[in-house]
């Protein structure tokens, strides 16, 4: 069977991937850069500033706010150390009290706050997420600059976490065995795979556990 090509920037079937932070990855963005085939120009750097929503008890469910939009993917499995995510749900706001009862707070896995109102605000979410004891809302801001290298879309991203500097690297593909080449390739086989969540816990302290480097 035939592999999928994978559009850089465009949606495609649920994709494994690789992604590691830490303070310098200069070699193997140097490298990634190099090995890259042209990509399209909207690609080339893209800014965001996004809010991910964490919780104690959640390592796998992806909750962040961008655009004013709450976007939710969730963890499904590891293949070889690869990790599979899958889209969740998305919501607007003014949200309906029963989506926030319904997904986004077993999302959280936390306990459901008592609701009054039959929708609520953008500001009257964020003002439970404040009052949680077990949720802590993170500004993450990101630069970051596309790649393609053997067929998986590759990242080097700045990431700002509550102001704390770090930086990401990563490759995703539907096909895993493109991912561990593409790592090898770029010299990155040897970085732990860290996903945003466990990256974030992890400079604001709710895991006691430091970045690659």
């Amino acid at each position: 069977m035939s592999k999928e090509i994978i559009e850089i920037g465009e949606q495609s079937k649920p994709r494994f991937e690789f992604r590691s932070f830490g303070q310098n990855f200069d070699e193997a963005h140097k490298r990634m850069a190099r090995l890259s085939v042209p990509i399209p120009e909207k690609v080339w750097e893209r800014h965001s500033e996004e809010i991910y929503i964490m919780s104690r008890t959640n390592d796998i469910n992806n909750t962040k706010i961008r655009n004013g939009k709450m976007d939710i993917k969730t963890y499904v499995k590891s293949v070889d150390g690869l990790e599979q995510w899958n889209p969740l749900m998305k919501g607007e706001f003014p949200m309906k009290a029963g989506m926030l009862t319904g997904e986004v707070f077993p999302a959280f896995q936390v306990e459901m706050p008592e609701l009054t109102k039959d929708e609520y605000t953008y500001k009257e979410f964020m003002e439970m997420i404040t009052n949680h004891p077990d949720l802590q809302a993170v500004r993450v801001y990101k630069q970051r600059f596309g790649y393609m290298v053997n067929d998986t879309i590759c990242e080097y991203g700045i990431v700002l976490i509550n102001g704390a500097k770090v930086v990401t690297i990563n490759s995703e593909s539907t096909e895993v065995a493109d991912i561990k080449k593409t790592m090898k390739d770029i010299g990155a086989d040897s970085f732990e795979n860290i996903n945003y969540l466990q990256a974030i816990k992890r400079v604001i302290g709710m895991i006691n556990k430091p970045l690659v480097n």
